[in-house]
C-alpha cells in the first residue's frame, strides 16, 4: 500500500494508471499534475485523482510513489523539476516507450537519486488520448519491461515489480538497449508503416473513394495510424537508429518480395508468403499460451 501517488500526466495512461492503482487499493491518496490545468481539473471531475497539484514538483510532495505519464522528450525537464523533493524511500517509474534515452535523462537530471528510478514500459494503449478514456482495465494481463540499470536500487526494482504484479501485469525485466532494439522491430517501426501506408493513399486523388472500399484487414493493419502524432512524433526521434535500422531490414524483405513478382517467380512469392504466414502462426500460438497461462 503507498501512501500517495503523485501522477504527473493525467491523460489516459496516467489517468488509467490511477484508476488501476484505486481499484486495487494500493494506493490511500492521489495528486496528480498536467502540464494543461484544463486536463487536471477534469482528471479531478472524473475522480481519476483526489486533488490537483499546482507544478510537478508539488505533485511529488510527500508521495511515495511518482509516475511520470508524459511524452518522453518532456523526461529530463521534468525529473529535474522534481528532484529535489525525491527521496531514497521515493519509488519513481515512467511508462514512455523507449528507454536508452529516458535512463539518460534520470541519469543527468535526478543525479545522486536516480537509484529511485525504475524506468518501464506497460505494452499497452488505445488509439485515443485523453482522461476521459482512461479505464482501470488497461493494464491487466498487459506485459510491462522493467529497464533498471546498476544504479537503480534492487529495492525498488522490486517494489515496482510486485506493483505491477498486483495490477494483474507481466514482468520482464531488459537492459534498456535491448528494450529498445526488440520494440523497433515489433512496435516503432509499425507504427512508422501504418503511418506511411495511410500517408500514401491520401496523397492520390481517388484516396477517398478507395478508402470507402476498405475492409477489415485494411483497418487491422492501419489502426495504429490514428495514434497520437506527438507522442509518436517523440518516440520515432528517441529511437532513431534502431527504427532507420529496422526500416532498412525491412525495405530489403520487400524489394525481395517486389523481385519475386517482377520475374514472374511463384514459387518464391508463394514461398515467402508461405514463410511470413508461418512465422505469424508461430508467434501468434505463442502468445495465447503466455496469455492462458498468466
Amino acid at each position: 500500500m503507498f501512501e500517495q501517488l503523485g501522477l504527473i500526466g493525467c491523460g489516459l495512461m496516467g489517468g488509467s494508471f490511477a484508476l488501476a492503482m484505486k481499484r486495487a487499493g494500493l494506493v490511500k491518496r492521489i495528486i496528480g499534475y498536467s502540464k494543461s490545468p484544463t486536463t487536471t481539473e477534469r482528471a479531478q471531475q472524473l475522480g481519476v485523482i483526489d486533488s490537483q497539484a499546482p507544478s510537478a514538483l508539488m505533485a511529488v510532495s510527500n508521495s511515495d510513489l511518482v509516475l511520470l505519464a508524459i511524452p518522453v522528450a518532456a523526461t529530463e525537464a521534468t525529473l529535474k523539476a522534481i528532484r529535489h523533493l525525491v527521496t531514497p524511500q521515493t519509488l519513481v517509474m515512467d511508462v514512455g516507450s523507449t528507454k536508452s534515452d529516458v535512463v539518460a535523462a534520470a541519469q543527468r537530471s535526478l543525479r545522486d537519486h536516480v537509484g529511485s528510478f525504475v524506468p518501464a514500459h506497460p505494452i499497452t494503449g488505445r488509439e485515443v488520448s485523453g482522461v476521459e478514456h482512461a479505464e482501470a482495465e488497461l493494464y491487466s494481463g498487459r506485459q510491462v519491461i522493467l529497464t533498471p540499470t546498476d544504479a537503480t536500487e534492487p529495492d525498488h526494482v522490486e517494489r515496482a515489480e510486485a506493483l505491477w504484479k498486483a495490477l494483474g501485469c507481466r514482468v520482464k525485466r531488459m537492459t534498456p538497449q535491448e528494450h529498445d532494439s526488440a520494440f523497433a522491430a515489433v512496435s516503432h517501426l509499425p507504427h512508422l508503416l501504418a503511418f506511411a501506408m495511410m500517408h500514401s493513399i491520401s496523397m492520390q486523388p481517388e484516396a477517398d473513394d478507395y478508402l470507402s472500399l476498405a475492409g477489415p484487414g485494411f483497418r487491422d493493419f492501419t489502426r495504429i495510424a490514428a495514434s497520437d502524432p506527438k507522442m509518436w512524433r517523440d518516440v520515432l526521434r528517441s529511437n532513431r537508429e534502431e527504427v532507420l535500422g529496422q526500416a532498412a531490414l525491412f525495405r530489403e524483405a520487400l524489394r525481395e518480395l517486389e523481385q519475386a513478382m517482377q520475374a514472374d517467380g511463384d514459387q518464391q512469392l508463394e514461398a515467402l508468403i508461405g514463410e511470413a504466414s508461418s512465422t505469424r502462426g508461430k508467434w501468434r500460438m505463442g502468445a495465447q499460451r503466455k496469455s492462458a497461462s498468466s
